[in-house]
C-alpha cells in the first residue's frame, strides 16, 4: 500500500508534534556517547522519520531510506543534508526482501505509520529478523483503533467500528494488525527478552487544522462504505454533519496512536 505525497506533506506536522518525546529520549538515550550510528527507515514515504529524529542522534549517521513507490522515494533524500550525514534511498519490496533491508551496517531500525498495516505473520518475520541481528526498534505512529470527537455524534461509534475492520483489511501485507499491532509488537518482542518502553503519539486535531480533519473524515467515510453494515444515507448525514462542524470551528478530533523502541538487553 502506498500513500500520496501530498497526503503524507499535510499529516507530517501532526505526526511530528504526536511522536512521543519520552520515546524520543529512549532512543537518544540508548545511542548517547555513540559518535556514528546508521539507520534503516522501513517504508520511509518521504523520509519523514529522518526529518524528525535525525537531530536527536550521533552527528555522523548514515540512513538508508526503503520503499517500493519510486516517486515518494525520489523526495526522500534531503537536498541541504549536513556534511556529516549519509543518505542512500533504496527501492526494497518489504514483503518479498526484507531480509535484505535489514542486512549491512545497521545500529537502528525505524518506521512511522507502517505496523498497524501489516499482518501478524510479517510482523513475527520483522521480530525475528531483527532480534537475530541484535537490532533496536523504534516504531512510531502505530494506530491504536481509538478515536474522539468533539462534538459527538450517535453514528461516531459505529463509524470507528468500521474504520477499525477496513484496517485489518489486506494493505499489501496480507490481513493487517490495525489496532492491535503495537500491542503484538511489545508482546512479541518482550517475550524473546527485548526491553520495551512504549507510549501514546496520538493526533490532536482542533479547529485551526480543518484541513486534515476533512481529509480524514472523508477517508474514514470511504472505508465505512466499503466494509458495509452502515446505511450509506447515515454515513453522508454523518459526513455533512461533521463538515458543518468543522466549518463553524467547533470540531476537534483525536486519533490514537502509539510509539515504541525495543531493544536488546546487554550481553553479560
Amino acid at each position: 500500500m502506498s500513500f500520496s505525497a501530498s497526503w503524507l506533506a499535510l499529516r507530517e506536522p501532526y505526526d511530528q508534534a504526536a511522536r512521543n518525546a519520552e520515546i524520543l529520549d529512549a532512543v537518544a538515550g540508548y545511542f548517547a556517547g555513540q559518535a556514528t550510528i546508521s539507520a534503516v527507515d522501513l517504508a520511509c514515504g518521504t523520509g519523514a522519520t529522518l526529518r524528525a529524529i535525525g537531530a536527536r542522534l550521533p552527528v555522523r549517521q548514515t540512513w538508508r531510506l526503503i520503499d517500493n513507490d519510486l516517486s515518494l522515494l525520489s523526495r526522500a533524500a534531503p537536498a541541504d543534508v549536513s556534511a556529516d550525514i549519509v543518505v542512500r534511498t533504496e527501492p526494497i519490496d518489504l514483503v518479498r526482501d526484507l531480509e535484505l533491508a535489514l542486512d549491512g551496517p545497521v545500529d537502528l531500525v525505524t518506521n512511522s505509520a507502517l505496523l498497524d498495516l501489516v499482518s501478524q505473520e510479517w510482523l513475527d518475520r520483522f521480530v525475528v529478523e531483527t532480534a537475530a541481528r541484535r537490532l533496536p526498534v523504534y516504531a512510531a505512529l502505530v494506530y491504536d483503533g481509538c478515536v474522539t470527537f468533539e462534538p459527538a455524534l450517535a453514528l461516531d461509534p459505529d463509524i470507528v467500528d468500521a474504520v477499525n475492520r477496513h484496517q485489518q483489511t489486506d494493505k499489501g501485507f496480507g490481513p493487517a494488525l490495525g489496532p492491535a499491532a503495537a500491542g503484538e509488537l511489545i508482546a512479541a518482542f518482550e517475550q524473546i527478552g527485548y526491553e520495551t518502553v512504549h507510549g501514546p503519539s496520538d493526533w490532536n486535531f482542533g479547529s485551526a487544522d480543518a484541513a486534515i480533519q476533512k481529509e480524514v473524515i472523508a477517508g474514514w467515510a470511504a472505508a465505512a462504505r466499503q466494509v458495509g453494515g452502515i446505511p450509506v444515507e447515515k454515513i453522508v448525514d454523518w459526513l455533512e454533519r461533521r463538515h458543518r462542524a468543522i466549518a463553524e470551528g467547533r470540531s476537534s478530533i483525536v486519533v490514537g496512536h502509539a510509539d515504541v523502541f525495543t531493544r536488546p538487553q546487554a550481553l553479560r
